[in-house]
């Protein structure tokens, strides 16, 4: 594949368009379906701010609400609250946490080594884990009853407050709850007013059954290349947070896969879905994400979709979702803010290159999806952000 400007933007176009960017999901008479087939396009939305991952499907579904979304999450139950790509919490489906479990199983992880004093050998790890299965089993439990349940049937060693957190520390066990979620032990449960609380996948979704694991794991690779391919097996590593040559690995046994197929971008050796939609490029379109959408935090290469002042003002680090961002024509040409209070948001547009008057009103029916979505009355102004990421 070229590196032509016109093959980029239907590059673009095709990412556009299977994250429901450049048309919305029409839902007919079942809005659940329609919000679960977005979250299995986008593999997840983001949900570490609540507020974020509802905005990020709302926006794709039309005329969805982050009721809708709750719903779909708490009531039918066709969305999982669960930790996803790298280890960060996310909205997932019912079958894309079964696809999920059964890649990472295969995959394994590979975060960065705890210090000495923290670690817990394979014995006790699997203790942790074994502990885990059997105290949420039909049981939905906050985090402190956690500790009482998991210290108790393991070893006052579970306990020791070895692990750094916000100012303090937390009990040795904890590390593993991203490795449980990732292993299809924890899942998020029902909250208890403000309390977070966790249960088993097979308590929130009775039949859960992850799928085998390389099958599952090619599944994974298939999907995420749907939604930002082309890409290489470094890119994946990253945004799967595993070791790049774990990756090297899956993409190997991903080649042989027919609905996949080999390209070439810029020299780079990249998988792609094999005969891709030919998506029509549309000029002028304008899309407002918020904190750590997908579409930002899985698109690459990063210089072309936060280019020129994107890379400074968009991007914390070099890493993508820690700024709400404007998209014009699927690349990054602006920021914004929302303060939401009770029934009001005020957005603010910091956009890189004076606004054209049909950008302006383009920009200013994207605030009013977003004030849809969050069931508000917004109010607009364009100006400099001086916030910091995650404000």
């Amino acid at each position: 594949m070229a590196a032509r400007g016109d093959d980029w933007e239907r590059v673009l176009a095709g990412r556009l368009a299977t994250h429901r960017l450049l048309e919305a999901a029409s839902t007919g008479a079942d809005r659940s379906t329609a919000i679960t087939a977005v979250v299995d396009a986008i593999v997840g939305a983001h949900a570490q701010v609540m507020v974020a991952g509802e905005t990020s499907i709302g926006l794709r579904v039309d005329g969805a609400t982050r009721t809708d979304v709750r719903h779909a999450l708490a009531q039918d139950r066709t969305l999982v609250k669960a930790h996803g790509p790298r280890g960060t919490v996310h909205l997932l489906s019912a079958g894309g946490l079964s696809r999920w479990v059964g890649a990472m199983g295969w995959i394994g992880t590979a975060g960065p080594t705890p210090p000495p004093a923290m670690r817990l050998t394979p014995e006790r790890a699997d203790a942790v884990l074994a502990a885990l299965g059997s105290v949420l089993a039909g049981a939905e439990l906050t985090v402190d009853e956690l500790d009482e349940a998991v210290i108790g049937a393991t070893g006052p060693w579970a306990g020791d407050l070895v692990m750094p957190a916000f100012g303090g520390y937390w009990p040795r066990w904890r590390q593993l709850i991203g490795t449980a979620g990732h292993l299809g032990v924890l899942c998020f449960g029902p909250p208890r007013g403000r309390k977070v609380t966790y249960t088993s996948p097979r308590t929130w979704l009775p039949g859960f059954d992850p799928q085998p694991g390389l099958d599952a794991a090619v599944d994974l690779v298939h999907t995420y290349l749907a939604a930002f391919g082309p890409a290489t097996a470094a890119e994946f590593a990253k945004w799967l947070a595993i070791r790049p040559g774990r990756a090297a690995e899956l993409f190997a046994q991903a080649e042989a896969d027919p609905r996949l197929e080999r390209v070439d971008r810029d020299g780079a050796g990249c998988l792609r879905v094999a005969g891709p939609p030919d998506v029509e490029p549309r000029r002028g379109q304008v899309r407002l994400l918020p904190l750590f959408d997908a579409y930002g935090v899985g698109s690459q290469p990063r210089e072309r979709i936060f280019p020129g002042r994107a890379t400074e003002r968009a991007l914390a680090g070099g890493q993508a979702g820690n700024f709400p961002v404007v998209l014009l024509d699927g690349v990054v040409a602006g920021v914004w803010h929302q303060r939401l209070t009770g029934s009001r948001v005020k957005i603010t547009v910091e956009m890189f290159d004076e606004p054209t008057a049909t950008r302006r009103r383009a920009i200013e029916e994207q605030v009013a999806r977003v004030a849809v979505v969050l069931e508000a009355t917004s109010e607009l102004t364009f100006g400099p952000i001086t916030v910091g990421a995650h404000a």
